[in-house]
């Protein structure tokens, strides 16, 4: 590469960073591409929706081929209680850009209640609490002032420096309906858009982010032995973050202990990856792989992301009145 689109990489690495800490920031949060293998990261109202207390853990590695590009992490555990009328959950998340740069870890506790509104349909709502901190380097960021036009990046920078970590107290709720048949819910997170500057006086809030998503259970194959039912399972996730939208259509199909499944995932400019998910599911535990293949523009670069997700079921209660389990994807 010629020192002139080095240079030219380096100035657009430098705005995209200081739209990052200016007045206003247009980011989105992480998202992973398993969504029902994550189930309370895209809806808290998932919170205690299967008939044993589960710990999920998700790894995403986002464009690899792209250096200081995004990786992410999350562990939750979630079960039903009857002593608090309904599930507890809580969430662990780490997120980080830039090879360190930018890191943003999150901790919530969920409460979800479930009401059975008929024998065939039941709603579970959910209220999210919880914290995060952000960190930046501010050893890693190049600025204009640091530019010598035949040598690179070799003054000094006058620029300030702000915050090197903040704590953010941030919140979020859903609802799902499900029957035997049909799932769909709606979730809100960043309720109240908390801010995320690292410099005093600066507003930098992080936008409210919607997810509605519904899908249906076709069975195919109906037997006693589960290890010779196919079920075929439609469903559409929308989200939306101030002006970014985006829509998630798929299909997943399980067969015994078997699911494979294909995502298409369009936003508001262009179409963003087609997902590629296969998993497997053995007592006690569950593992799923999904491949992202970039379909956009940005594919001669950023070709392609890889997540893992692992799920442990933990040993079944006998509760006094036995939750309704949701039936929807595994991964």
């Amino acid at each position: 590469m010629n020192s002139n689109k080095s240079s030219v990489i380096r100035v657009n690495i430098i705005i995209w960073m200081m739209l990052l800490l200016g007045a206003e920031s247009w980011a989105q949060d992480p998202q992973f591409s398993q969504f029902y293998a994550n189930p309370i990261y895209t809806n808290p109202a998932f919170a205690g929706s299967v008939n044993h207390g589960r710990i999920v853990m998700d790894f995403r590695n986002q464009w690899p081929s792209v250096s200081g590009a995004f990786r992410t992490g999350s562990f939750s555990y979630d079960e039903h209680f009857d002593k608090i009328n309904g599930a507890f959950g809580v969430m662990a998340s780490y997120d980080e850009q830039g090879v360190g740069t930018l890191k943003t870890t999150g901790i919530n506790a969920i409460y979800a209640y479930q009401i059975p509104v008929n024998r065939k349909f039941t709603i579970q709502a959910a209220v999210q609490a919880g914290i995060m901190q952000k960190t930046i380097d501010f050893s890693k960021l190049l600025w204009f002032d640091q530019i010598v036009t035949t040598q690179g990046f070799i003054r000094p920078t006058n620029e300030p420096s702000g915050d090197n970590s903040i704590i953010i107290p941030n919140f979020g709720a859903g609802i799902i309906g499900y029957s035997k048949s049909f799932y769909g819910g709606f979730a809100a997170h960043n309720l109240f858009e908390p801010s995320q500057a690292f410099y005093i006086g600066s507003s930098n809030p992080i936008p409210r982010r919607y997810t509605a998503h519904a899908g249906l259970v076709i069975p195919i194959v109906r037997d006693r032995n589960e290890r010779n039912q196919v079920n075929l399972y439609p469903n559409v996730i929308f989200k939306t973050q101030r002006q970014f939208n985006q829509v998630n259509l798929g299909m997943y199909m399980s067969k015994g202990s078997f699911v494979g499944g294909v995502y298409y995932r369009q936003n508001s400019v262009n179409s963003d990856a087609v997902i590629i998910l296969v998993g497997i599911k053995a007592p006690k535990i569950k593992i799923g792989y999904s491949y992202d293949a970039t379909m956009s523009k940005a594919k001669t670069g950023a070709t392609n992301s890889h997540e893992v997700s692992i799920a442990f079921e933990l040993k079944k209660r006998v509760p006094k009145s036995k939750p309704r389990k949701v039936t929807c994807p595994d991964f």
